[in-house]
């Protein structure tokens, strides 16, 4: 496959409106804070879904810096591994936020690979409690989304919609990516 076909790409590039938590994928990416170990959101979410092996065994990891991520087991999820990425809070997006966003992501992909992920999940990451505007970030979701399904023909891409509004919006950034 040509790096230029998007027609493949966009094949292995889906928008999803539900609980993250509920997908069988290999990954699912967690909007996580620093600490790792639980918080509201989609982090709270993730955490409870998973049980108290989580909290136990992100303990371990030492934390985590905005745009780095780190893996555990999905223990009680129907996913079998969660990476915790920490995104960027907003600050009027003069601070970087976007590039420490992109590194999110590709903190994320590059765990994929070495482990031999091939299908992941990603939540809107920052957009929640740490304000990044979602137009903004789906953006930047879909651009690195992209350019790892570029360079690995076996993975799969879910970015995952917490409501109607940003599921088209996702929809949206994806259609401009296939011009």
């Amino acid at each position: 496959m040509s790096q230029g076909d998007h027609s493949d790409l966009l094949a292995r590039l889906s928008v999803w409106q539900g609980d993250i938590t509920t997908l069988a994928t290999d990954a699912i990416v967690n909007a996580a804070n620093s600490s790792l170990l639980g918080g509201g959101g989609v982090d709270g979410a993730i955490h409870r879904a998973a049980g108290p092996q989580l909290r136990a065994f992100c303990a371990t990891l030492g934390g985590c810096p905005a745009g780095e991520a780190r893996l555990s087991p999905g223990f009680g999820l129907a996913a079998r591994h969660v990476i915790h990425t920490v995104g960027p809070v907003w600050r009027g997006g003069a601070h970087g936020e976007a590039t420490t966003l992109a590194a999110c992501y590709r903190a994320c992909f590059d765990i994929a690979h070495a482990q031999g992920l091939t299908t992941l999940a990603f939540p809107a990451i920052s957009c929640g409690i740490f304000g990044f505007p979602f137009d903004a970030a789906a953006t930047i979701a879909v651009r690195e989304s992209m350019s790892a399904l570029a360079a690995r023909a076996d993975l799969k891409v879910t970015l995952v919609a917490y409501d109607a509004a940003a599921s088209q919006l996702y929809e949206q950034t994806i259609a401009r990516f296939a011009t």
